[in-house]
């Protein structure tokens, strides 16, 4: 007799279909689960998943990509050395001094307090300058400022030489010339800068009286001596200011008028009203119904008022 054999089951193979599906599956699962982490990743360290995340930054040099704080004003404007790469840093011009720069043709007056005395001691201006004129004997002349007025001897002298240069002034008539010489040389006048009080005493000595309510404000000339009161050079005068004429024209009126009282001149009147003041009027005063004018000359001619 046989024995019986016990039936043995083998596990049923999948159809192919099924096990394709399956490993199909399996593999999406895992392309998603993969892409839900770079997502995740991403957002906590602020990165688009669409671009590989970027290198951390070093602490010497910040990425491209990373905000930067707002430069101050002071750094960004540019240094001289970035101006000039190729040379030094050029040196910061010095402030000019009011009578250095020269007032513009807007200006009516210099802003700020004037110093009111200085030294009593003057500067001379060193440079001898050229003949002005074309005609006539020469008459040299010297220029000074006081120390402590914060006015510069040659700048003033600048003013000095191109005022009395100008053919409008009295070189042009061409009977007399003018010459600056330095402080040592011989002169036949000076014409100085001086602060009020140092004015007023200069003035006095010589026998005019400048003070209008106590304090000195006029200029004057006394023999030899021309002298111009800073308080006018830098603040002009009442009826220059009234008619807003530039303190540059009333500068070229004074040193005319002073100077033209050392030449011989004395004070005259208004011509015709309305008309333009001669120069020996005293216009830091009164214009007696004239209007400013800063030369003796006009037209090519000289031009007079009635003497007074």
């Amino acid at each position: 007799m046989i024995a019986p054999v016990a039936s043995v089951h083998e596990p049923e193979t999948p159809p192919p279909t099924e096990d394709r599906w399956r490993q199909w599956w399996l593999a999406l699962f895992a392309v998603t689960m993969v892409l839900l982490t770079v997502v995740t990743v991403a957002a906590r360290h602020g990165g688009s998943p669409a671009a590989p995340a970027a290198a951390t930054p070093s602490s010497a040099a910040p990425s491209a990509a990373a905000p930067l704080a707002p430069a101050s004003p002071a750094a960004a404007a540019p240094t001289p050395a970035a101006v000039l790469p190729s040379g030094p840093p050029a040196p910061a011009p010095a402030a000019p001094s009011a009578a250095s720069a020269g007032p513009g043709p807007e200006v009516l007056q210099i802003a700020g307090a004037v110093p009111a005395h200085g030294s009593g001691d003057f500067q001379y201006a060193v440079k001898r300058g050229p003949v002005l004129g074309s005609g006539g004997p020469v008459r040299r002349f010297r220029v000074a400022v006081e120390k402590g007025s914060g006015e510069d001897p040659e700048a003033f002298a600048a003013q000095v030489v191109s005022t009395l240069g100008d053919p409008r002034s009295w070189i042009g008539d061409r009977t007399l010339r003018l010459r600056m010489v330095g402080g040592g040389e011989p002169a036949d006048f000076t014409v100085y800068l001086a602060t009020r009080d140092t004015a007023g005493r200069m003035c006095q000595r010589g026998g005019t009286n400048i003070r209008i309510g106590g304090v000195p404000y006029t200029s004057c000339r006394t023999p030899g001596q021309a002298i111009i009161n800073l308080d006018r050079y830098r603040k002009s005068a009442r009826p220059y200011l009234a008619a807003r004429v530039p303190l540059a024209v009333y500068r070229n009126y004074v040193i005319n008028h002073e100077v033209g009282h050392e030449l011989g001149h004395h004070h005259e009147g208004c011509p015709r009203p309305g008309g333009p003041a001669p120069v020996m009027v005293q216009q830091t005063l009164t214009l007696r119904g004239c209007v400013p004018y800063a030369w003796p000359r006009r037209d090519g001619k000289p031009f007079a008022g009635p003497r007074l």
